[in-house]
């Protein structure tokens, strides 16, 4: 499919990632075939893998990701196997009767961006390049980074001028990535992308790619072998570009579909406050996004005023799975963060809204006391240290056995 570019007035390409409508396309198999219990056997087997790309958490469901792909393009770092964390002081929080916690943050570059990652450059590689890019406030261009290092390929990132988090940047950097700064929002960068990067000889690894979505998918077929096939009432997740929603939409459509859970969840994608055109279509009753030129939210990851997978998520999730919007204030996302640091488990701030926004939900009665839930935490505690406030409780100077000893004492 990549490499077929459309052309486009004033010289430029068409993405190969666009449909003539504008809209982006996807990839649709003719499921057959498929053995839905054989394939769960397959799958525990492989769990005892070690060096092989079946011991990642996506490749191991490659028969639902990418069944025709040759092993020998498989770009991996064992990505996925991450922690699923019941927490009863959150689930109380939180108003619902159980909730666990789905820690993607876990991943090799700290963030559920590597599940889509090892996909779109596996495939990308499988066309023949060596080039690749993306548009990112920071945990895509890591991950990019760092697949592109593997396969020995180079990485070159578009960064907009504001509104990202440093150290995302600097782990980018420490991969080998070309950082090209401009000066703009993240929305710029991606429509840039769409029109020059095939005449530039770059595969574009932002979240328009459909491979990307395709490895996406593994997050909930994990947390659905984890839990023995029986999913939760609700799967909470934050929402930026929406790829991550438009993703589990998918693969739970398709998990019932095969045969592979009986029951589907109900899912809520949350957004922040200042960012959230998603969330003001569906509660508006609307079909179609106005984006917002100037969004604005201490969640880096969730500053996307016009999610490129909107349409995607829409249908996947509203419609298919009649999922729930909610939008949250930078104050609800940092107290949620808080409490999810304290838990032990830690996160940046894009992945607390999850919690702030089941919540949320809870509070307004959408969610059920009684009800469990999965809320998934996308990024890891480290990506953004400013947004971290220590409270130091001791002083150097004050460094005594009795300062010491009365500071124990009151905890």
């Amino acid at each position: 499919m990549y490499g077929m570019p459309g052309a486009m007035a004033g010289g430029a390409v068409r993405s190969p990632f666009l449909c003539e409508c504008g809209g982006l396309l996807d990839v649709v198999r003719e499921w057959s075939g498929i053995d839905s219990e054989q394939l769960k056997r397959v799958w525990d087997e492989r769990l005892s893998e070690r060096m092989t790309p079946y011991a990642g958490g996506v490749w191991r469901y490659k028969e639902l990701i990418f069944p025709d792909l040759e092993a020998r393009w498989i770009t991996t770092k064992y990505e996925g196997n991450t922690g699923l964390y019941p927490s009863e002081s959150l689930a109380r929080l939180a108003g619902v009767r159980k909730l666990l916690l789905k820690a993607q943050s876990e991943n090799p570059s700290g963030s559920f961006k590597d599940n889509g990652m090892t996909v779109a450059v596996s495939h990308g590689r499988s066309l023949g390049y060596k080039r690749f890019t993306c548009t990112s406030t920071g945990n895509t261009s890591a991950s990019l980074a760092m697949y592109a290092a593997i396969g020995g390929c180079s990485s070159h990132v578009f960064l907009p001028g504001r509104h990202i988090s440093p150290n995302k940047v600097r782990q980018t950097a420490a991969y080998g990535a070309e950082l090209i700064r401009f000066d703009g929002t993240y929305d710029d960068g991606i429509r840039f992308s769409e029109r020059y990067s095939e005449r530039l000889g770059l595969y574009v690894c932002n979240s328009i790619n459909p491979f990307r979505i395709e490895g996406q998918k593994s997050i909930v077929y994990e947390i659905a072998h984890q839990l023995g096939w029986q999913l939760p009432d609700w799967i909470v997740l934050p929402g930026g570009a929406l790829s991550n929603a438009a993703a589990l939409g998918k693969g739970l459509l398709e998990l019932k579909q095969l045969g592979f859970i009986d029951k589907l969840p109900r899912v809520a994608i949350v957004q922040a406050e200042g960012a959230s055109p998603f969330h003001r279509m569906v509660a508006g009753g609307r079909s179609v996004l106005t984006p917002e030129a100037n969004p604005h939210t201490v969640a880096f990851a969730l500053n996307i005023g016009n999610p490129p997978s909107w349409k995607k998520a829409l249908r996947s999730v509203i419609g298919g799975l009649n999922g729930v919007t909610a939008a949250v204030s930078d104050a609800e996302i940092m107290e949620a963060k808080a409490l999810i640091d304290r838990s032990g488990i830690g996160c940046e701030p894009a992945s607390a809204a999850s919690l702030a926004g089941l919540k949320q939900l809870a509070d307004r009665g959408i969610v059920d006391a009684e009800e469990t839930a999965v809320c998934i935490l996308t990024g890891h505690l480290l990506k953004d240290t400013e947004a971290v406030s220590y409270q130091e409780n001791l002083a150097a100077a004050d460094l005594t056995w009795e300062s010491v000893n009365g500071l124990l004492s009151r905890g």
